[in-house]
């Protein structure tokens, strides 16, 4: 896949995210997905997707920076949003917060294969 094709199938795949469109999912992600190596497969990611929204309702993942180098994907996701409890064991309990997320994606027959991701905990910590 060209670098061009790649990073229009990850913008493709981050607005599946935000629209949460669980159904088309599988179109951009591979059935033996892994995160940050645990191998979760599709209906696991899918599950912690859900469960992401389901913890922070206004959840919306923003492209600050991508840089695409077949097959891989490297990029900081930007986040404004209002977790409803705890958050990566914060008390956040609905307080607005600003972080970033980086995050690098490798691809596999055209689909996400592995997740590595690292959020900036010391951002929101610094917010409480």
């Amino acid at each position: 896949m060209s670098t061009d094709g790649l990073a229009d199938t990850y913008r493709s795949y981050i607005a599946c995210l935000n629209r949460q469109d669980w159904a088309a999912l599988g179109q951009y992600v591979h059935n033996e997905v892994a995160h940050n190596a645990r191998p979760l497969g599709l209906s696991g990611y899918r599950a912690m997707l859900e469960q992401d929204f389901r913890d922070i309702p206004d959840l919306r993942f923003d492209i600050e920076l991508m840089m695409s180098d077949p097959p891989g994907i490297a990029a900081r996701l930007k986040f404004d949003c209002t977790p409803v409890g705890s958050f990566l064991g914060l008390a956040v309990n609905g307080k607005r917060v600003s972080f970033a997320e980086h995050v690098f994606y490798a691809f596999q027959d055209g689909k996400v294969r592995q997740v590595w991701s690292v959020i900036d905990k010391a951002t929101i910590e610094a917010q409480l």
